[in-house]
């Protein structure tokens, strides 16, 4: 087993988990840096016996990031949140966290740092979201000028919030309203993104730069929406909601879960941020494109939804999993 460790902020989540995976088959050893290391458990089976190790961190907390890289060559920043819930807010978090975890790297002589974001990150977005991913960004280079940032487009693979979100929505209701359902995305598998993580890690990728990560195809909201249905064997109508309809739903949502202590499900959640971020394509830039900094420009051969999603949305199948797509929609 090789001596060289790396920390891995968020290694519990959907995203962690494959990065974590792609880790440990090139031998380092893990340090699961997360706020629930009780909750970290599924990790362990991905490597040998003390490759991967969970321990205690929180970004609003220098002292516990401090610790979790003391022992690290190379540090991994995953984390990041679609709504702030109580004191971790967006700013906490994405802006603040993310600078935080980059100087902490930097005062232990840690030359790799990995720093995943997201397309959308821009300091003029509209959204807090996006604005504080651009800030962490920053953040990140200011600190550590040689710091690898990569932007996923929307990230699918089992256990996604996109495509499980929908399949879940179909079997509650009998139309799926969609703000901007023109909007673009570049979906991009959660495997690819692990893959340029550790190639990051490796010192494969340019350090400084920012590479945009999306997958082969560039789909539509409403185009996504139908993908879904159609391999789950759903006929649902999809219903394109006017900006105000839209604000006035999220408004509902955003007040339904205050109302329940944050208890409302996931699959129901609605902001007026994401909202936001919805008014913008998400899809890798002709800028990113000509300067090879993508996928392809690291020689990974993106996954095409095709090939991947249906494969886990069988559970979400009308007439069970063993039914043949197309046939019998409910």
């Amino acid at each position: 087993m090789s001596a060289r460790v790396v920390t891995v902020f968020g290694a519990s989540g959907f995203l962690g988990t494959s990065v974590v995976r792609a880790l440990v088959k090139r031998d380092y050893r893990v340090l699961a840096a997360v706020r629930r290391p009780d909750l970290a458990g599924h990790l362990q089976p991905l490597g040998y016996v003390s490759q991967i190790h969970a321990l205690q961190a929180n970004l609003r907390f220098p002292d516990s990031i401090a610790n979790a890289v003391r022992e690290a060559d190379a540090v991994v920043n995953l984390v990041g949140i679609l709504q702030p819930t109580g004191r971790q807010t967006f700013s906490s978090v994405q802006a603040e966290g993310a600078g935080a975890v980059a100087r902490a790297a930097v005062a232990r002589g840690i030359e790799r740092v990995v720093h995943v974001s997201a397309i959308g990150a821009d300091a003029s977005s509209p959204s807090a979201y996006g604005r504080t991913k651009a800030q962490g960004e920053a953040a990140v280079l200011a600190a550590c000028p040689g710091a690898v940032i990569l932007r996923p487009s929307i990230i699918f693979g089992p256990g996604d919030s996109f495509f499980n979100r929908f399949a879940a929505l179909a079997r509650m209701t009998p139309v799926i309203p969609l703000a901007y359902p023109d909007t673009r995305f570049q979906p991009v598998f959660v495997g690819d993104v692990a893959e340029a993580v550790a190639r990051a890690v490796d010192g494969e990728l340019q350090g400084g730069a920012t590479y945009e990560l999306g997958g082969p195809e560039v789909l539509s909201f409403r185009e996504l929406v139908q993908f879904t249905l159609d391999h789950i064997d759903r006929h649902r109508r999809i219903i394109p909601l006017s900006p105000g309809a839209a604000r006035t739903q999220a408004t509902v949502m955003e007040t339904l879960d205050k109302l329940l202590l944050g208890f409302l499900p996931d699959d129901l959640k609605l902001t007026r941020d994401q909202l936001l971020l919805l008014q913008r394509d998400n899809v890798v830039s002709p800028e990113a494109r000509r300067e090879g900094r993508t996928l392809e420009g690291m020689g990974i051969s993106p996954d095409a939804l095709e090939a991947i999603v249906p494969s886990y949305l069988v559970r979400f199948r009308a007439r069970g999993q063993f039914s043949q797509p197309g046939h019998n929609k409910l």
